[in-house]
């Protein structure tokens, strides 16, 4: 069975960034009737909050990204003490002193020489009783001890990768204050939850290396990887400085449907053209993972606002109807209402402006040039209420008196009785408006 996991940390909103791993994560599951667990890495107490968990657990529920297993990595700190424990005894994790300072004035002798900028394992010649003088001091951290070997794995994205150790730092796994950084608490969690299959970022291509070598140590067998391309703006400019302006809640603050979110970055950096689909169970029954490019993955925003559009011109009334209700439409012209605007409206709120408009709660936009022309055609509109041929009768009375036809007919007298020079058909809109005035009506 294939078990995946989506793991954020809840340092902060979801944005679509690791939204995107979310989804994938989800669709590898369910395509094959896996388990889908969702794993707070918590591990780090100073920029973990609650709060945000509970934001990004609203924000999957709205996304219909339902989880099988919850799991928080600050209630399993002693299982990642005692997989520390184990690379201990087998002489791979080992105790280092040097300051940042000091690590980063050995990068820069390093690279002054042409030499790749890597921990030079120094802290391994130190004897026991350099060890308990550097104690007394300040606490050591703990570094993993790679195998100086090719590390290589078949990418469900990337293709065939090979890194080569000797290029890499041994990774950091346990901080001086104690605290287990991600490398490790992510392999221990990983290996005991049985994870299958991880679908994550191409920047963690080098964590995978390092926690391939990890779960080698602990005697598990990694899981399938799939390395897929980081979003971009719309110009492939970094998103960091946005996902303030792309986070989750905001865009559903903004009217966006979970399914136009869905859908766009279900399809985008794939092979596939994106397609508005209606629901989740479209997108797993069309997913491939194998489709996804390694390139950079361009999101622009706006690409929402059609995909928007084409969803909620797909709903029908019954899925609305709490919302047509509450704009105070008549029950008897409210489902008429919602099949007449859902093909004009980007975002649900929209509809409170076209109810202004068929309420009469709105002003009229006349240019002056037609102003007298307005007012002939009003003298010939017959009285409220107005049916389906009232907007056919009208214009033609109107055409026969004033001798005006097509565009110079219409839009003058469109924009008369909705404000806007487009929308939906006139027939359709007539029967709907609630307070016209004819010219000479008191």
């Amino acid at each position: 069975m294939t078990i995946a996991r989506f793991a954020p940390s809840p340092t902060g909103h979801l944005h679509v960034g690791n939204l995107r791993t979310a989804l994938l994560n989800c669709m590898v599951c369910r395509k094959s009737n896996g388990r889908f667990i969702l794993r707070l890495d918590d591990t780090d107490p100073q920029r973990s909050k609650p709060e945000y968990a509970e934001s990004i657990m609203v924000d999957l529920e709205w996304l219909g990204l339902n989880w099988d297993q919850l799991e928080k990595q600050s209630l399993r700190r002693q299982n990642y003490c005692d997989a520390a424990e184990k690379l201990r005894d087998l002489g791979v994790l080992y105790e280092c002193f040097e300051t940042p300072e000091e690590l980063e004035f050995k990068r820069k002798l390093q690279l002054k020489a042409g030499k790749p900028p890597v921990y030079d394992r120094s802290s391994l010649s130190l004897t026991a009783a350099e060890r308990d003088s550097f104690r007394k001091e300040k606490s050591g951290y703990w570094r993993f001890k790679l195998d100086l070997e090719r590390i290589e794995w078949a990418d469900m994205v990337q293709g065939q990768v090979s890194i080569d150790a000797a290029s890499l730092s041994d990774p950091v796994l346990i901080r001086a204050d104690g605290q287990v950084l991600y490398t490790l608490a992510s392999v221990v969690d990983d290996v005991e939850m049985g994870i299958t299959d991880v679908v994550r970022g191409s920047d963690h291509i080098t964590n995978t290396a390092a926690q391939i070598q990890i779960m080698n140590r602990l005697g598990a067998v990694p899981p399938r990887f799939a390395h897929h391309s980081l979003l971009t703006g719309p110009e492939g400019e970094p998103l960091a400085k946005r996902l303030g302006a792309l986070s989750i809640r905001e865009m559903r603050q903004k009217g966006i449907e979970p399914m136009a979110l869905l859908s766009l970055l279900a399809y985008s950096g794939s092979s596939a053209a994106v397609q508005a689909r209606s629901g989740l169970s479209e997108l797993i029954d069309d997913f491939e993972i194998s489709r996804f490019s390694t390139a950079p993955t361009k999101f622009d925003a706006q690409d929402l606002i059609p995909l928007n559009s084409k969803l909620l011109a797909m709903r029908p009334y019954s899925a609305v109807e709490d919302r047509v209700r509450s704009l105070g439409v008549p029950d008897d012209i409210a489902e008429r209402f919602w099949t007449t605007t859902r093909t004009n409206i980007s975002k649900l709120e929209d509809l409170a402006d076209w109810w202004a408009i068929f309420s009469g709660t709105f002003g009229p936009e006349i240019d002056e040039a037609d102003r007298e022309f307005v007012e002939l055609a009003k003298s010939l509109l017959p009285r409220l209420p107005f049916d389906d041929k009232t907007w056919s009768n009208w214009t033609a009375a109107v055409s026969s008196k004033t001798g005006r036809k097509g565009k110079a007919l219409y839009l003058p007298l469109r924009k008369a009785l909705t404000g806007r020079s487009s929308g939906p058909e006139m027939a359709s809109v007539m029967p709907l408006l609630q307070n016209v005035r004819r010219t000479g009506d008191q």
